[in-house]
């Protein structure tokens, strides 16, 4: 059996045996060193550190932080009662508010069951109470959750960048058109199940202009915050990293100065939870720096170019057989486990092929989105059905008309490369 053999048979193994993927990949990659003299076995702690000591990856924990600041500093509720007032009076109003939330605390947070979290703790809970059957409330925000890792600033593209050698701010820019459309397919699926079920709109929650502009001058400084942080970014002021640090600042300003609703135990709370994902992330980063070497080292994205092009040469078809791929590894393989496993093998292939590497990764990063819906292991499906009080089983099917409005979303975005590329070119960011 070759080392790259004994390597791919040794990780599937220990998948196989529920072994944290972390551990699966650093096992497997020093089994493989020490069933021969392939590579030095100081390329072990070489590699660790090398996964470790990237920069951008200080972006992940502080959006994170950020983000639970301004859960817990009633940013999120803030957010909730201005869209409220424009689309609460239609079929499905709140619905549809819980998908525009989502879509608005996506420019915040960066992580999708963060959003779950955050905006279906609010909405859930309403949206029974105003009548909507639970299955209809939970399947609303766990879809609209999915937007939080497409709308920038989002965790699996800083990721996709640091493995593809892409400019962060390029993939956050490249992002946005693409989640508006999911945004669309998400909110147009929930207003038609609302017609179909007869889920009618809050009656009171009438629109006047006078008092939605009383309500977006009262929640002024929550309704600014996706600007700051952005506008930091692609104004040139701050890189990533920097603006989330801005981001952590601004919600601790607007918590505590002007809503006066941020304590001490919520500023704990949100830099352990912090420390949880950064902790989790780096662990795998560091595992699959050390394995990725050992493919590199073995020639193994050479080989699967050669084995997918005997198969096909057009991009699109060999699109679609990576899609195919990612559809059945969403529903075992947390998402940024699943890039930053198959970027080193895939990136090779995909610029061989002539592909965009921008048009690539919103591609991967929206196709993982179907991950965050499908068990065994969706997340997002798991947080939902946790605050909606229903089943997992009846939460997966309550999805099933999400999905399709996804993977029509993800069709469109494959064969209309320029939804993804168009506003990275036209910014100077995607040269």
């Amino acid at each position: 059996m070759s080392p790259l053999e004994l390597a791919l048979v040794a990780m599937a193994v220990l998948f196989l045996l529920g072994v944290p993927i972390f551990m699966s990949l650093a096992i497997a990659a020093a089994v493989t060193l020490l069933s021969g003299d392939i590579l030095p076995m100081s390329i072990i702690h070489n590699s660790l550190f090398d996964g470790l000591n990237l920069f951008p990856l200080l972006a992940i924990p502080c959006f994170v932080v950020a983000g639970t600041l301004m859960e817990y500093g009633n940013i999120t509720q803030q957010i909730v009662d201005v869209v409220k007032q424009m689309v609460g009076r239609m079929h499905g109003g709140l619905g549809i508010t819980t998908i525009l939330a989502c879509t608005f605390f996506a420019a915040i947070s960066g992580s999708g069951p963060g959003t779950v979290a955050a905006v279906g703790t609010i909405l859930i809970p309403a949206m029974v109470r105003n009548g909507y059957s639970r299955e209809y409330a939970s399947a609303a925000a766990s879809s609209g959750g999915t937007i939080g890792i497409l709308i920038p600033p989002s965790n699996p593209m800083i990721i996709y960048a640091i493995l593809g050698n892409l400019s962060v701010t390029a993939m956050f820019t490249a992002g946005f058109l693409p989640g508006f459309l999911v945004a669309f397919a998400m909110i147009a699926t929930a207003w038609l199940l609302a017609r179909k079920n007869n889920f009618r709109g809050d009656e009171t929650e009438k629109f006047e202009l006078r008092r939605f502009m009383r309500s977006c001058r009262k929640c002024f400084f929550a309704l600014m915050t996706p600007f700051i942080i952005l506008g930091s970014i692609y104004s040139g002021y701050a890189t990533p990293v920097e603006a989330s640090v801005v981001a952590i600042l601004y919600a601790l300003f607007v918590g505590i100065v002007i809503n006066r609703a941020l304590k001490w135990e919520h500023i704990n709370k949100a830099l352990l939870e912090g420390a949880m994902v950064c902790g989790g992330v780096l662990l795998i980063v560091g595992a699959s720096t050390l394995f990725g070497k050992i493919l590199t080292f073995e020639e193994a994205p050479q080989k699967l170019t050669g084995l997918v092009m005997g198969i096909s040469k057009d991009p699109y078809v060999v699109l679609l057989m990576i899609i195919a791929v990612l559809y059945v590894l969403g529903m075992f393989m947390e998402t940024l486990s699943t890039i930053i496993i198959l970027v080193p093998v895939l990136l090779p292939m995909i610029l061989e092929l002539g592909i965009n590497p921008i048009h690539f990764g919103i591609i991967l990063v929206v196709t993982n989105n179907v991950a965050m819906l499908t068990p065994p292991l969706g997340v997002n499906l798991f947080v939902a059905s946790r605050i909606g009080g229903i089943s997992v089983e009846r939460l997966s099917l309550a999805v099933l008309p999400y999905l399709l409005a996804l993977t029509v979303s993800i069709l469109i975005l494959t064969f209309v490369p320029s939804i993804s590329t168009f506003l990275p070119d036209a910014l100077g960011y995607g040269k």
